[in-house]
C-alpha cells in the first residue's frame, strides 16, 4: 500500500497536537502550546502536501 504524500505529517501533526492539549495540566502552559503550535504546523503542511499532490481524476 503506498501512503498519499502529505498524510503521515497530517496524522503525525494530528497526534502531536491532540497529546499537548491532553498533558497541559502536567507540563507547563507555555510549553504545551509551543508543542501544539508545532502540531498544528505539521498538519497545515501535509494538508497542503495532500491538496498539492492531489491526483486528476
Amino acid at each position: 500500500m503506498k501512503a498519499r504524500e502529505g498524510l503521515i505529517p497530517t496524522v503525525l501533526g494530528t497526534a502531536v497536537t491532540a497529546s499537548a492539549l491532553a498533558a497541559k495540566k502536567s507540563i507547563p502552559t507555555t510549553l504545551a502550546w509551543g508543542i501544539a503550535g508545532f502540531g498544528l504546523a505539521h498538519i497545515l503542511l501535509g494538508t497542503i502536501d495532500l491538496i498539492e499532490h492531489q491526483e486528476s481524476r
